[in-house]
């Protein structure tokens, strides 16, 4: 999933007008690519800086400009005030609360920012957008909080901690991790703070960034466990002797989803070869057909991809977008808008959620079908070593399953929430920042949902010797063995439930399945 192009040199992401691709932003926030700023963009800024300085100087009041905000939009500020102004605009709405939003969360809220400055529609001089360049480059993140915005105008209160370490002032984690006084890493790293001029402070605290940093890393973390759910789904298939004959090509081609027809090649791809499934193909197996937790996983798995799919588009479009109120356009207006309100980016964060939540919940179905002697067709009750002395794995499902109830409460939308705030001038939000941060955990509840199954089903797999699995899930078992050891008495379950999460969360069960299946989708 890609944004409009690649701005990428030598490592080094090239900020202008132009659109910046979801692994850009990914690679900034998360992987500490540096950045810098383009001619294009310089020009573009110092140009509409111009127009804004103009407008300063007019005796007629412009908003933002020489205004002041919100609901005290009607009071025109001598130009002797503007400068503090500005200072006691982002200081006053620096005004999060609660735990420190993560470093990948706030450097993806910048790198934003800073693409919207480098369009040249904010007024936002060449020398402070730089600040934000350096700030990036030196790895150095404001500390911001999990409370404060609701999504309209904007990510007030977040981006105010950013713009508040522009200004040299507030706390920051430095490059070691370290909490310091922002004026002091500043000092370290040779950066000068600034002072800010009119509409500067607007500018860099009056956009939708926090939530769509949030939405691209999610998405970049969900196209991996997507795929890892079809790894899942394919050995509890396999280990609970189901039939892959549901999964043609022609059957699936009966109903033209893409992201159906994804999941179900992915699952063809995983249990070719095996002997488990060649073993009930003799005509013994007397069950017509299987549960819905096996048979319909693609029509799940890919509605959650299709999702994914249509949430991108928003993503890729927002990623084109200059978003600031007022805005600088190219004939010199600068005009109001509404284009802060969240909506479009809260409405897909919330609708990811949902479909994390139902992939979860079949997950855990087939995980829980796994320990029932009833279902499991002639494996122990739990995979206990020996039932009754042993508990196998009945309480990691427990665990699974406490997880797959929270991620229901976390599909609840917070975008169909609002509360007027500003004396009812923003009297319609989007809670946008907070379906961003229950995606969040929903993301880190589908990682330990599915690392249950898969810890479950490779132990189901062999306990199902001699006969050996596919090529691909037997490469995931094998895998999952070099850090949890096989069946037998119980023992600390916790840490290998841990490692299985560890191996989900990074590339390694994915890798394992490839090895043999080539990339999977």
């Amino acid at each position: 999933m890609r944004g409009n192009r690649d701005n990428r040199d030598d490592d080094v992401v090239n900020i202008g007008p132009d659109p910046l691709s979801f692994e850009e932003v990914v690679g900034v926030a998360r992987h500490g690519l540096a950045v810098r700023l383009t001619d294009d963009a310089v020009a573009a800024m110092a140009a509409a800086r111009t127009r804004v300085d103009e407008l300063a100087e007019s005796p007629v009041p412009a908003y933002g400009v020489s205004t002041g905000f919100g609901a005290l939009a009607t009071r025109h500020i001598d130009p002797s005030l503007r400068a503090r102004l500005q200072r006691s605009l982002v200081r006053s709405h620096a005004a999060g609360s609660g735990p420190e939003v993560e470093v990948e969360v706030t450097r993806a809220m910048m790198l934003l920012r800073l693409h919207t400055l480098a369009t040249g529609h904010t007024g936002v001089r060449p020398k402070t957008a730089k600040v934000l360049q350096d700030l990036l480059n030196a790895r150095i993140t404001p500390v911001v909080h999990e409370y404060g915005s609701l999504g309209c105008s904007g990510d007030l209160a977040p981006l105010s901690h950013v713009a508040l370490t522009i200004m040299g002032e507030g706390v920051v984690r430095d490059a070691a991790g370290e909490r310091v006084d922002a004026a002091e890493a500043l000092k370290r790293a040779g950066i000068e703070p600034v002072e800010l001029a009119a509409k500067e402070g607007l500018a860099l605290i009056n956009g939708t960034d926090g939530m769509l940093g949030m939405l691209v890393l999610a998405m970049d973390d969900l196209a991996r466990l997507f795929t890892t759910a079809d790894i899942g789904a394919a050995m509890s298939v396999e280990a609970l002797l189901g039939t892959d004959r549901v999964f043609a090509a022609d059957l699936q081609g009966l109903r033209p989803h893409p992201g159906q027809a994804a999941s179900a090649a992915n699952l063809r791809a995983l249990l070719a070869g095996s002997q488990i499934m060649e073993s009930h193909r003799d005509g013994t197996c007397t069950r017509v057909q299987d549960a819905y937790s096996l048979r319909c996983a693609p029509q799940v798995a890919g509605a959650a991809r299709d999702t994914l799919a249509h949430a991108a588009s928003v993503a890729g479009r927002e990623l084109a977008s200059a978003i600031d109120n007022p805005v600088v356009l190219p004939d010199g207006r600068v005009e109001s808008n509404g284009n802060f309100h969240g909506a479009p980016v809260g409405y897909v964060l919330d609708f990811l959620a949902i479909a994390v939540a139902d992939l979860a919940s079949i997950s855990e179905r087939r995980t829980d079908r796994m320990l029932d002697v009833a279902r499991n067709h002639g494996l122990p009750a739990f995979l206990a070593d020996d039932p009754g002395v042993d508990s196998g794995h009945m309480i990691a499902q427990y665990t699974q399953a406490a997880v797959v109830s929270e991620l229901k409460r976390l599909a609840a939308p917070a975008s169909v929430d609002s509360i007027p705030s500003s004396a009812m001038q923003e009297d319609h939000v989007s809670m946008g920042w907070s379906a961003g941060r229950k995606l969040r955990r929903s993301v880190d509840g589908l990682t330990r949902v599915l690392a249950v199954e898969i810890l479950t089903a490779a132990r189901a797999l062999d306990l199902r010797g001699p006969l050996r699995p596919a090529p691909a899930t037997g490469a995931v078992v094998e895998a999952l063995r070099q850090a949890v050891a096989g069946p037998g008495p119980d023992r600390f379950l916790a840490p290998e439930i841990e490692a299985a999460v560890q191996l989900v969360a990074g590339d390694a069960i994915v890798a394992a399945a490839e090895t043999v299946t080539g990339p999977l989708a």
